[in-house]
């Protein structure tokens, strides 16, 4: 009668493969917390600092966090800090609706239309084109056709079609929604495209099939498929956005307020803390809105 033999322990819970897991993670969970979390930490302590015209004062007080807010308490008029963030919001908002829909647009048709891997892969090139040039010669290049006396009002004054020039199509609103546009729809392209690319083809023909109509196919079988693309560009142009200061300030002639533009200022001014508890509201912002934004998917599925 054979002794009865012991169960051996899974593979991963072997002890030697556990330390050897913690080792391969060692040099990213340094390199996060050196880059990531120390500076964090650092301008989160230093928004609870105080300061003068001189120098800072360590300590911890909420005096920062309450200049912020100075006078948001009065209800018939918003304060500025209000007014900057709605200002924030609305560039979010209309950037990520309008690189939503050119990026759903270009991503759809490269991998539905376009059959050929090679032409696929031409046009995806194509569309990074515009990056292999720094954002602010880009954001620069719309200026000599804007302006005043710049190529689009030359050509519509030429052509008759207006008398005088326009003058809200640079350093307005405009112009830096369309920058942003400009600059960063290629971070909603990439996510929908990859995909689209994952979506079986089967399933299309089965909704076709079964007589569905090609706006039917598409609203109820691939925006549900492309979810996680979705999400993951709308991640990458709203954070982006959110923080941006250099394109609001060029597009908008320096006359146009953003979180990011505020925190620029007063820490031109050397005003440390008060720059560090706006980034603070910032991020807190920001993280509370990717939060919302992954309830609606697994990310882990699409990495």
């Amino acid at each position: 009668m054979s002794a009865p033999s012991t169960p051996s322990l899974p593979a991963a819970a072997a002890p030697g493969r556990t330390l050897a897991a913690w080792w391969q993670a060692l040099p990213l969970t340094t390199v996060f917390a050196l880059f990531f979390l120390v500076p964090l930490a650092l301008i989160v302590m230093v928004s609870f600092w105080d300061f003068n015209e001189y120098e800072l004062l360590p300590g911890f007080t909420f005096k920062n966090y309450i200049a912020i807010f100075e006078g948001c308490s009065n209800t018939s008029d918003w304060c500025v800090t209000f007014k900057t963030y709605f200002s924030t919001f609305k560039f979010s908002f209309l950037v990520w609706l309008i690189t939503l829909v050119v990026g759903f647009a270009v991503s759809y048709f490269l991998a539905f239309h376009v059959r050929s891997s090679s032409v696929q892969t031409l046009l995806f090139v194509l569309c990074t084109i515009p990056f292999w040039t720094s954002n602010v010669i880009r954001m620069i290049a719309w200026v000599p056709l804007l302006g005043r006396n710049g190529l689009v009002n030359q050509t519509l004054m030429g052509m008759g079609t207006i008398e005088t020039p326009i003058e809200w199509l640079l350093f307005s609103d405009f112009s830096v929604v369309l920058a942003f546009v400009h600059l960063y729809t290629m971070f909603m392209i990439v996510p929908i495209f990859n995909s689209m690319m994952r979506i079986d083809r089967s399933l299309i023909e089965a909704a076709s099939d079964s007589g569905a109509t090609a706006w039917q196919t598409l609203w109820n079988v691939i925006v549900p498929l492309c979810r996680t693309g979705i999400i993951i560009g709308s991640i990458f142009v709203i954070t982006i956005v959110m923080g941006d200061f250099v394109t609001i300030g060029v597009m908008g002639g320096q006359q146009i307020a953003s979180i990011g533009k505020i925190i620029q200022v007063q820490t031109n001014y050397l005003q440390f803390p008060l720059a560090a508890a706006n980034a603070v509201i910032l991020l807190a912002i920001v993280l509370m809105i990717i939060w919302a934004l992954t309830r609606m998917v697994d990310i882990r599925k699409e990495l």
